[in-house]
């Protein structure tokens, strides 16, 4: 994620928080939005989803041709580089997980669960925990 912090949108319950995240670990800070607290709405490309995927399935992203798929089993997390055709297991150590987002760089994801934020820079092979816990997510995206 660079030197400069990432921004992530978090929206819990009651509240939209913007998370800015660390290089590494240090100097996370969340702070309350002014905004009504929903994210904007974003597409979901579900006609990526491979059939097999589709009962599993908690929520998807893309960037390029990187497709992410959040499902409900463990690991979490199947990455797709080539849009779908191959599938690699991510996310071993991770828990369940609510929401998922790829950022422009499709390397750099994002993944909440109930009320913790996960950040990799690395197409999902190394994960870690932002220092904050938030309210009961709902949904997540880059900001």
């Amino acid at each position: 994620m660079g030197e400069h912090p990432a921004t992530v949108l978090v929206e819990c319950e009651d509240d939209l928080f913007v998370v800015e995240v660390g290089a590494h670990g240090e100097g996370d800070l969340v702070t309350s939005s002014e905004a009504d607290g929903t994210l904007p709405d974003r597409p979901r490309p579900v006609g990526l989803v491979p059939s097999w995927a589709m009962g599993q399935l908690i929520d998807v992203d893309s960037s390029g041709s990187t497709v992410a798929l959040l499902l409900d089993r463990r690991p979490p997390l199947l990455v797709s580089h080539d849009l779908g055709a191959t599938w690699a297991e991510r996310g071993g150590g991770l828990p369940r997980g609510r929401s998922l987002a790829l950022g422009q760089n499709p390397d750099h994801m994002v993944l909440a669960a109930r009320n913790r934020v996960y950040v990799s820079a690395d197409g999902g092979l190394f994960w870690r925990s932002v220092n904050v816990e938030l309210p009961e997510i709902r949904e997540i995206a880059w900001g």
